[in-house]
Protein backbone atom coordinates (compact mmCIF):
# COMPACT_ATOMS: atom_id res chain seq x y z
CA UNK A 1 0.00 0.00 0.00
CA UNK A 2 2.63 2.67 -0.85
CA UNK A 3 2.02 5.63 -3.26
CA UNK A 4 -0.28 7.61 -0.75
CA UNK A 5 0.97 11.06 -0.34
CA UNK A 6 -0.68 11.53 2.80
CA UNK A 7 1.11 8.55 4.34
CA UNK A 8 -1.81 7.22 5.69
CA UNK A 9 -1.38 4.23 3.59
CA UNK A 10 1.78 3.57 3.24
CA UNK A 11 3.10 0.29 5.32
CA UNK A 12 6.98 0.57 4.62
CA UNK A 13 6.68 4.03 6.75
CA UNK A 14 4.14 2.99 9.21
CA UNK A 15 6.52 -0.37 9.71
CA UNK A 16 9.11 2.10 10.30
CA UNK A 17 7.49 3.80 13.64
CA UNK A 18 6.09 0.70 14.64
CA UNK A 19 8.66 0.54 17.08
CA UNK A 20 8.36 3.68 18.47
CA UNK A 21 4.58 3.61 18.60
CA UNK A 22 5.04 0.50 20.65
CA UNK A 23 7.78 1.96 23.08
CA UNK A 24 5.69 5.68 22.90
CA UNK A 25 8.19 7.20 21.86
CA UNK A 26 6.53 8.91 18.70
CA UNK A 27 5.66 13.26 18.48
CA UNK A 28 2.17 13.46 18.14
CA UNK A 29 2.19 13.97 13.96
CA UNK A 30 4.14 10.57 14.04
CA UNK A 31 2.16 8.75 16.18
CA UNK A 32 -1.01 10.24 14.46
CA UNK A 33 -0.06 9.35 11.43
CA UNK A 34 0.80 5.80 12.42
CA UNK A 35 -2.66 5.37 14.34
CA UNK A 36 -4.65 6.37 10.94
CA UNK A 37 -2.48 3.63 9.03
CA UNK A 38 -3.50 1.28 11.95
CA UNK A 39 -7.16 2.05 11.91
CA UNK A 40 -7.19 1.55 8.18
CA UNK A 41 -4.53 -1.13 7.06
CA UNK A 42 -5.44 -4.93 8.35
CA UNK A 43 -1.85 -6.08 7.44
CA UNK A 44 -0.30 -3.91 9.81
CA UNK A 45 -2.66 -3.98 12.26
CA UNK A 46 -2.14 -8.11 12.81
CA UNK A 47 1.98 -6.81 12.58
CA UNK A 48 1.21 -4.51 15.28
CA UNK A 49 -0.41 -7.27 17.17
CA UNK A 50 1.98 -9.86 16.69
CA UNK A 51 4.57 -7.06 18.50
CA UNK A 52 2.76 -6.23 20.94
CA UNK A 53 1.79 -9.75 22.26
CA UNK A 54 5.25 -10.91 21.83
CA UNK A 55 6.11 -7.66 24.36
CA UNK A 56 4.08 -9.30 26.82
CA UNK A 57 5.66 -12.88 26.38
CA UNK A 58 9.05 -11.54 27.07
CA UNK A 59 7.91 -9.31 29.65
CA UNK A 60 6.68 -11.92 31.29
CA UNK A 61 9.07 -14.78 30.64
CA UNK A 62 11.95 -12.25 32.09
CA UNK A 63 9.61 -11.39 35.30
CA UNK A 64 9.84 -15.21 36.08
CA UNK A 65 12.55 -16.62 39.11
CA UNK A 66 15.11 -18.56 38.50
CA UNK A 67 15.49 -21.59 40.42
CA UNK A 68 17.59 -21.84 43.59
CA UNK A 69 21.10 -21.99 43.23
CA UNK A 70 20.96 -21.26 39.32
CA UNK A 71 22.81 -17.82 40.13
CA UNK A 72 24.87 -19.32 42.15
CA UNK A 73 26.02 -21.62 39.39
CA UNK A 74 26.11 -18.90 36.69
CA UNK A 75 28.55 -16.80 39.01
CA UNK A 76 30.30 -19.79 39.46
CA UNK A 77 30.37 -20.47 35.87
CA UNK A 78 31.49 -17.09 34.95
CA UNK A 79 34.49 -17.17 37.65
CA UNK A 80 35.97 -20.04 35.49
CA UNK A 81 35.19 -18.54 31.81
CA UNK A 82 37.62 -15.62 33.66
CA UNK A 83 40.01 -17.52 34.79
CA UNK A 84 40.35 -19.90 31.09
Amino acid sequence: MTGDPTGIGDCEKCEELLQGFLDRELTDAEHELAELHLNGCDYCRRRYAFEASLRRYVRLSAAERMPPGLMARLVQLRGTDAQA
